[in-house]
């Protein structure tokens, strides 16, 4: 009998072993969700972001197979319809990355199931978070150390699946976390990880609407091309504020930084990525006691982003979005 029981916890022993190695593995492949704090879309036009990674993350678990081809069990949170919204899109991506690696799918089989507690939803960067932690993965599969830049680039190449000719902004939060400021160039990305003086509570919410990056992008797009002039007027107002956005981050002031929050809200409604659904949140947040609220991410739908002074108000915020009807809202605070 003490033989048995030696054995039964040497077997328990072992699988607990396997357990924790499993959780280390997935450990380092996790990737962060983001919230634009300034520039959604101006950005694409190489004018400085700022941007906060969430604490909330998606990992990847990659197996080789023995025959071609890809299998992908994605286990992610979402809203609803995300995952039918984006299967097109999340398939291309996935696709990328491993021709970014230089793995012929017809050739060589993987299996890659997606976890994590990153709610997917339209402008957390979910998208981002995939590739990213799907890079990891590859890396650990294939046994080749890549460095956080080299992890950074296979993402934004993932990112061009979803969103065509994405910033990088958001795979750059992705792979790095904090607080950043985001610079697309001609040539590689500037990117500053900026100190937090000052702790960041935040909540944001969902409207539920999924959005197209791709189509939201290329419409103002078009807008621009089409009134040269009305958009230039916008990007002038936008550079002037990141730079007083900015000075207020580093001191860290929250009144200053939630303030220019509500402008830079007032500029999305200009471009008009904005919608009423959005519109509506951020008002509550606003009412409830938010120091300043903003849509955050494509728009359109997606999500919405406030920033509360204390931890009261922080809970004041969250039930006042709630009973605005926003059917996801989270808290949580920039790391």
């Amino acid at each position: 009998m003490e033989g048995t029981d030696t054995e039964q916890l040497s077997v328990e022993d072992k699988r607990q072993q396997h357990e924790r190695i499993g959780q280390r593995i997935l450990a380092e492949t996790r990737a962060f969700g983001k919230l634009i704090l300034f520039g959604e879309h101006f950005v694409v036009y190489k004018v400085p972001a700022l941007v906060g990674a969430v604490a909330a993350y998606t990992d990847c678990e990659c197996e080789r197979l023995c025959e071609p081809g890809l299998v992908v069990v994605d286990n992610r949170p979402a809203v609803p319809d995300y995952k039918v919204t984006k299967a097109a899109e999340a398939d291309a991506a996935l696709r990328l990355v491993f021709d970014h690696f230089g793995l012929d799918l017809s050739k060589e089989g993987f299996k890659l199931t997606f976890g994590g507690d990153l709610c997917c939803a339209s402008g957390i960067g979910a998208s981002a978070a995939q590739v990213v932690s799907l890079a990891r993965a590859l890396s650990q599969a294939l046994k080749r150390p890549m460095s956080e830049n080299e992890i950074n680039a296979a993402g934004y190449e993932g990112e061009k699946g979803y969103h065509g000719t994405p910033s990088g902004i958001d795979n750059t939060a992705a792979t790095f976390g904090g607080i950043l400021k985001f610079q697309r160039t001609d040539g590689e990305p500037i990117f500053e990880r900026k100190a937090i003086v000052t702790r960041m509570l935040i909540v944001y919410a969902s409207t539920g609407i999924t959005s197209s990056t791709t189509a939201v992008v290329g419409d103002i797009q078009a807008k621009k091309e089409s009134d040269p002039l009305w958009f230039e007027a916008l990007l002038q107002k936008y550079i002037a504020l990141v730079q007083k956005a900015e000075l207020a981050l580093n001191a860290g002031v929250i009144a200053e930084i939630g303030q220019l929050m509500n402008e830079n809200h007032e500029l999305c409604q200009q471009l008009t990525v904005s919608c009423p659904e959005l519109d509506r949140l951020v008002e509550a947040a606003r009412l409830a006691g938010a120091a300043g609220a903003k849509m955050s991410g494509t728009g359109r739908g997606g999500l919405m982003l406030a920033l509360t002074p204390t931890p009261e108000i922080q809970d004041a915020v969250a039930d006042a979005l709630k009973a605005a009807g926003a059917p996801q809202v989270w808290k949580t605070s920039f790391a």
